[in-house]
């Protein structure tokens, strides 16, 4: 692990996955999850990248941006994937807070050098149809602001089929996670030097 971590810092082709437990395998076995699928991919298609999973589950935009500068400062990475929001429009926090936050990280993450991967998120329209359009305008504001590529939806194909989500349907089970990939890697790929 320790050598591992070395080889990280000292390279300029790490990855770093960064979000809730959409990303973090939650109620799956890691190596189901579409990070471990998407390590499995690059490495059968010859990219010579280390995928540096620091999801976590329950994430909000406030708690990533306090653990974010450690995360930049110990893997260096070439590429950071920002997948964060979901938490916050799910506990109905307010937007203006999610998005300053959301900016921060996409601004501390181009700092250390990375180019910055925006995965959009969507929620379900329980918490209103004004908060659920105003959060789901959140990332293509983001995006277009920082001049970011975006995953429009990580649960595109995915969210509305029952069959291919845990039983709390807010998770997807590990059937959805090959089709998240899917979701994230047309936008990823351009990022990539073989």
């Amino acid at each position: 692990m320790f050598i591992a971590l070395q080889n990280a810092v000292a390279s300029d082709r790490t990855i770093l996955v960064f979000g809730d437990s959409l990303s973090a395998a939650h109620g799956i076995r890691p190596q189901e999850g579409w990070v471990a699928l998407l390590t499995q991919r690059l490495q059968s298609q010859g990219y010579g990248y280390q995928v540096v999973n620091a999801s976590v589950s329950g994430e909000t935009t406030g708690g990533g941006l306090e653990r974010l500068p450690r995360a930049l400062q110990l893997h260096h990475p070439a590429i950071v994937v920002l997948e964060l929001g979901a938490n916050d429009g799910l506990r109905g926090l307010p937007l203006e807070d999610a998005r300053a936050n959301l900016a921060r990280m996409v601004r501390l993450s181009q700092a250390g050098g990375a180019r910055v991967l925006l995965a959009g998120m969507r929620l379900p329209p329980n918490l209103g149809p004004r908060y659920t359009e105003q959060f789901a305008h959140v990332f293509p504001e983001l995006a277009n602001q920082y001049h970011l590529p975006l995953v429009p939806f990580l649960l595109d194909k995915v969210a509305l089929n029952p069959e291919l989500m845990q039983e709390d349907g807010l998770h997807p089970d590990a059937r959805g996670e090959p089709l998240i990939l899917d979701n994230v890697w047309p936008y990823l790929k351009p990022l990539l030097n073989k």
